[in-house]
């Protein structure tokens, strides 16, 4: 079984690549992308494996995290937060923290990838 990749994807286009790249880098089992619709609607990058889950920023932390949890992978966890705003990552982790899932943080380096 290989990776899976959870990946907030933020109003700045300019970290699009970012995630992308990484998309592209591995062989990832599922991605699930956590964003709104416009994300959705212009990323360009279109696989069969990307589960896109909307969550709206306006939302409170708690409503957030809630839909972030009712869709988390439970087994062989990345998690990228270089796109996105510090709201929504910490509805991330925090989601991850409280069903005890492990994960690593990824992010693209000059020589490929790197696991925190």
């Amino acid at each position: 079984m290989g990776n899976n990749l959870l990946a907030i994807l933020g109003v700045g286009r300019g970290t699009w690549g970012h995630v992308s790249r990484l998309i592209q880098e591995e062989p990832w089992d599922n991605i699930v992308l956590f964003g709104d619709e416009f994300g959705e609607d212009n990323f360009e990058l279109r696989q069969e494996n990307i589960k896109w889950v909307m969550v709206n920023k306006r939302k409170s932390f708690d409503t957030m995290k809630e839909i972030i949890t009712e869709h988390l992978i439970k087994k062989n966890v990345v998690v990228s937060i270089i796109s996105g705003t510090g709201k929504e990552h910490t509805a991330l982790l925090g989601a991850l923290k409280e069903a005890g899932i492990k994960y690593k943080l990824i992010i693209l380096a000059a020589d490929g990838t790197q696991y925190i």
